[in-house]
């Protein structure tokens, strides 16, 4: 598996960085809810505990089937979380008695409808960095400003692929081309989706290296445009794509490949067929290729020498890559 870059000019930073509940706190940015309706929203805070563990243990108590709880994104196992869940209102009883000392319920909400993955505006993180050196400290507030200027690569972070890399990879390639068969629905879409991941994040390393300070824009370019929420294809480099890129108006895009997808064209597409696979038949996807934190703070706690980092990201965006990329190293 390709190893994610990032920026060759910038030093290495050797400062210790450990996912915990401790020193890694998400907070889950929730959509607008309505107020009223069958299903009731739950804010969930759990501790060293992943959505799939706090799913299953709220469906062992209800007594219910996982597919009757919605949520809106996977949070990870190695951390303070707090995120929302829908579950129906016919269960509000059962579930004002519900008690567990790594799960603690914030708050609740009626909504109209079942939570579906992607229902969030965002997530918040709170991360510190231990060991930093003063020296560090001052690289690390120049590559922030840098990164809320021009934004950073969009990778799929270590956490999309799971321990045994190579091995996944090779599964999911099997499962792909029809050589081996899982019979378990949710393992055999995570090994695809992993399959899909890896290609973007190849394609994202090749397209960093044609520039390392500025994002360089193929004539042929998919572009997600937020005004519109629409994708459109750019036959040329105008200056007004430039203007909009530089605004953040319009973010290039990169292939998750599969079925039903717009694929690149011209000169972007001579790039992007490098990293493609027509054999996968769930659905591709494009993905933003830069993303921009918002709201980056950075506290220096000089005694024991830790850095507070705190910043939102738009879903489907990785925290541990943002740290990757202050730090100018791979964290696994």
């Amino acid at each position: 598996m390709i190893k994610r870059f990032y920026s060759s000019s910038n030093k290495v930073l050797n400062f210790k960085f450990v996912q915990n509940d401790q020193d890694f706190i998400v907070t889950e940015l929730p959509i607008r809810f309505s107020g009223h309706g069958n299903f009731i929203i739950f804010k969930v805070e759990k501790s060293n505990m992943d959505t799939w563990e706090l799913i299953d243990r709220l469906c062992d108590y209800l007594g219910i089937y996982s597919n009757e709880i919605g949520y809106a994104g996977l949070k990870d196992k190695r951390a303070t979380t707090t995120q929302y869940l829908s579950i129906p209102k016919k269960y509000s009883k059962e579930m004002k008695a519900f008690r567990s000392s790594k799960i603690k319920i914030l708050d609740s909400t009626l909504h109209n409808q079942k939570l579906n993955i992607g229902d969030l505006e965002g997530n918040r993180f709170k991360i510190n960095l231990h060991d930093v050196e003063i020296e560090e400290l001052n690289q690390i507030q120049k590559i922030i400003k840098k990164i809320s200027k021009k934004g950073m690569p969009n990778y799929f972070g270590y956490q999309r692929f799971g321990k045994e890399v190579e091995e996944n990879f090779q599964k999911a390639k099997d499962v792909v081309y029809g050589d081996v068969i899982i019979k378990d629905k949710k393992l055999s879409k995570m090994l695809i989706s992993a399959y899909q991941s890896s290609f973007f994040n190849e394609w994202l390393v090749n397209r960093l290296k044609f520039n390392e300070e500025d994002f360089k824009l193929f004539e042929g370019d998919i572009f997600n445009e937020f005004k519109r929420d629409k994708l459109f294809t750019a036959k040329s480099i105008t200056d007004q794509i430039l203007k909009d890129f530089q605004n953040q108006k319009i973010l290039p895009t990169g292939l998750l490949p599969g079925r039903k997808v717009f694929r690149a064209m011209s000169e972007a597409r001579v790039i992007e067929e490098k990293y493609d696979d027509m054999y996968i038949q769930e659905k591709g996807y494009r993905r933003d290729a830069i993303v921009f934190p918002k709201d980056i703070t950075c506290k220096y706690n000089s005694g024991e020498k830790m850095c507070t980092l705190e910043f939102s990201l738009p879903k489907g965006s990785y925290a541990t890559v943002l740290i990757e990329n202050i730090a100018n190293r791979n964290l696994h």
